[in-house]
C-alpha cells in the first residue's frame, strides 16, 4: 500500500459530534428528525417555489432574456456541489457539513431577497444552490448512519415524502407569498425555518466518528463539476435555447462525457475519492443508482407537463393545476411509507423496485389514453397509479443504496444517488420536453402557439382554441409514453436486484 493510501486509512480519535454512529446508540430522536426534515425541506421547496414567482420578479427588476438563469444557477451550482458535500461529510463530520450548508443557503436566501438587478439575483441564487447541494445528502446520510437500514425504513420514507410535498406544494406556497406580500419572501421564509433547523441540529444532534487525514480529492472535484455543468446546461438548452444538431448542444455533450470519463480515471487511482469505485463493485448498488436516474428523469417529466395539460385543456388555474395533482403526491407518500413500515417489520425489498417499474408503466399508459374532453376528476385520479409506482420506485432504490454502502461512505453514496436523480430529472425534462415541443407543431398547433398563456388562450376563438387543446393534449401523449419506456426500463432492471440480507449493526 502506498503510503498516501495508508494516510488516507489512519483515523483520528473519535470526535464527537461528526460521524456515523450515535453516541446512545440509538436512532434519531423526534426533535432532531424534525431538524433533519426542516433542513431537506429548504432545499427542495427552493427549487419549485420560484417559478411562479418569476413574472413578477422580471416586472420588478427586469431581464426577461436572462430569465432562465434564475432556476438553471441553482440547479447547477447544487448539482456540482451535491457529491462534495457527501464526501466532506464523510471525511470531516456529518453534522458539521449538515450544519454549513444550511448556513450557506440561508446567506445565499438573503442575498436573494436584497438583490437589486438580475445579475445579483443569479450570483446570489447560485450561492443558495451551493448550499442546497449538501441539504438532502446531509440528512439522509445522517439519518442512514445512525440508524441500520433494516430500522431505517419508516424515517427515510418521510424524507423520500419531502420530494412530492415540495413538487406540488412549493408552487403553490411561492404564488401565496407573492400575491399576498412580495416576491422577496420567497427567499425570505427560508430564514425563520432554516434557523429553526439550526438550533436543533446544534443543540440535539450527537454524533461520533473516526476522522480520516487524508488530501481532498480537487482534481477529481474539478473533473465532477465540469462534467455536471455541461450535461445540466445540454438538459437545459438543449431543444430551446439551442437546436438538438447545434454545435452548442453538440459540445456540451463532448465536454460532459469527456470530463465524466476523465473523472473515471482519476477516482481509480485518487485516496479519497468523491465518489469511490469501490462503491460499484456492489452489484445491487450500480443497479440502484441506475433506477435512480431513471425515476428522476420519469418523475421530474410527467410531473413538468402535466400541468399544461391541466391549464390549457382542462381550462384550471396554476393553483389549480397543482392541486389536481395531489393524487399523484398521495400515491408517491402512500406508496414511501408503506416500504417504510414493511422493511422495519423484517421485510424484503426485491419486490418493491420491480412492482415501481411496472406501476409507473402502466400508470403512464393509462394517462396516454386521456383526451382533451377526459373529466379533469378522471384525470387527476389516473396520476395516483403512477405516483405509487415512481413512489415504490424512488423509496427502494434509496433503501438499496444505503443497504450497499458502508457507513464509511455513507455521504458519499447518498450523494452519488441525489446527483443521479437530479441529472436524471433534467435530462428527462430536456428530451420529454423536446419530443412535447414538436409533437405541438406537428399537431397544428398555430405559429407562435408554443408562447401563448393559459389566460391568452380561453380569450381566442373557439376554433383556435379547440387546436390548442387538441395539440397540448397529443403533446401530453408523447411525454406519457416516454415516462412509460422509462418505467418500463426500470422494470427490467429491477428484475436484477438481489435480495441481500438489511444490514442489522
Amino acid at each position: 500500500m502506498s503510503q498516501r493510501a495508508e494516510e488516507a486509512s489512519t483515523p483520528r480519535a473519535p470526535d464527537a459530534g461528526t460521524g456515523p454512529a450515535p453516541a446512545d446508540g440509538g436512532g434519531p430522536s423526534k426533535p432532531v428528525l424534525f431538524g433533519l426534515l426542516l433542513g431537506l425541506m429548504l432545499g427542495l421547496l427552493d427549487g419549485t417555489i420560484v417559478g411562479t414567482a418569476l413574472p413578477t420578479i422580471v416586472g420588478d427588476l427586469g431581464g426577461l432574456d436572462h430569465l432562465s438563469w434564475v432556476v438553471t444557477a441553482y440547479l447547477l451550482t447544487a448539482s456540482v456541489s451535491t457529491p462534495i458535500w457527501g464526501k466532506l461529510g464523510d471525511l470531516y463530520g456529518r453534522k458539521g457539513s449538515f450544519i454549513w450548508s444550511i448556513t450557506v443557503f440561508l446567506a445565499g436566501s438573503v442575498l436573494s431577497g436584497l438583490a437589486q438587478d438580475m445579475g445579483q439575483l443569479i450570483a446570489f441564487r447560485a450561492v443558495q444552490g451551493l448550499g442546497a447541494g449538501g441539504l438532502m445528502v446531509g440528512a439522509i446520510s445522517i439519518i442512514s448512519v445512525m440508524l441500520p437500514p433494516s430500522q431505517a425504513g419508516r424515517s427515510q420514507s418521510m424524507v423520500g415524502a419531502m420530494m412530492p410535498v415540495a413538487l406540488v406544494g412549493g408552487p403553490l406556497l411561492g404564488g401565496f407569498l407573492t400575491d399576498q406580500l412580495d416576491w422577496r419572501w420567497v427567499f425570505y421564509v427560508n430564514v425563520p425555518i432554516g434557523a429553526v433547523a439550526l438550533l436543533v441540529i446544534g443543540l440535539r444532534l450527537r454524533l461520533h466518528t473516526e476522522r480520516i487525514t487524508a488530501r481532498i480529492d480537487y482534481s477529481g472535484a474539478a473533473l465532477l463539476s465540469a462534467g455536471i455543468l455541461a450535461l445540466t446546461l445540454l438538459g437545459s438548452w438543449s431543444g430551446t435555447a439551442y437546436g438538438w444538431a447545434s454545435p452548442q448542444v453538440i459540445g456540451l455533450g463532448a465536454v460532459g462525457i469527456g470530463a465524466l470519463g476523465w473523472f473515471a480515471r482519476v477516482e481509480r487511482r485518487a485516496a479519497e475519492p468523491i465518489i469511490p469505485p469501490r462503491l460499484f463493485a456492489d452489484r445491487n448498488f450500480t443497479l440502484a443508482q441506475i433506477l435512480t436516474f431513471l425515476v428522476g428523469a420519469a418523475m421530474l417529466g410527467a410531473s413538468s407537463y402535466l400541468p399544461q395539460y391541466m391549464q390549457f385543456v382542462r381550462g384550471a388555474s396554476s393553483t389549480a393545476s397543482g392541486m389536481l395533482l395531489l393524487p399523484l403526491m398521495a400515491g408517491m407518500f402512500g406508496a414511501q411509507f408503506l416500504i417504510g413500515r414493511l422493511t422495519s417489520n423484517g421485510g424484503g425489498y426485491r419486490a418493491y423496485p420491480i412492482t415501481g417499474g411496472a406501476l409507473t408503466t402502466v400508470g403512464a399508459l393509462a394517462l396516454f389514453t386521456v383526451g382533451a374532453d377526459t373529466p379533469t376528476a378522471v384525470t387527476s385520479a389516473l396520476t395516483l397509479v403512477l405516483g405509487a409506482g415512481l413512489g415504490l420506485l424512488m423509496q427502494s432504490t434509496l433503501l438499496i443504496t444505503i443497504n450497499s454502502a458502508p457507513p464509511r461512505d455513507m455521504g458519499a453514496a447518498t450523494g452519488t444517488a441525489t446527483l443521479l436523480r437530479t441529472i436524471g430529472g433534467s435530462l428527462g425534462i430536456a428530451v420529454l420536453g423536446a419530443v412535447y415541443a414538436h409533437r405541438l407543431t406537428s399537431s397544428g398547433m398555430p405559429d407562435g402557439g408554443t408562447a401563448w398563456t393559459p389566460q391568452a388562450v380561453r380569450g381566442m376563438p373557439d376554433g383556435v382554441r379547440e387546436t390548442v387543446r387538441a395539440s397540448v393534449t397529443s403533446g401530453l401523449h408523447s411525454v406519457m409514453l416516454g415516462a412509460a419506456l422509462l418505467g418500463a426500463a426500470a422494470f427490467a432492471v429491477a428484475w436484477l436486484v438481489r435480495e441481500v440480507p438489511l444490514r442489522r449493526e
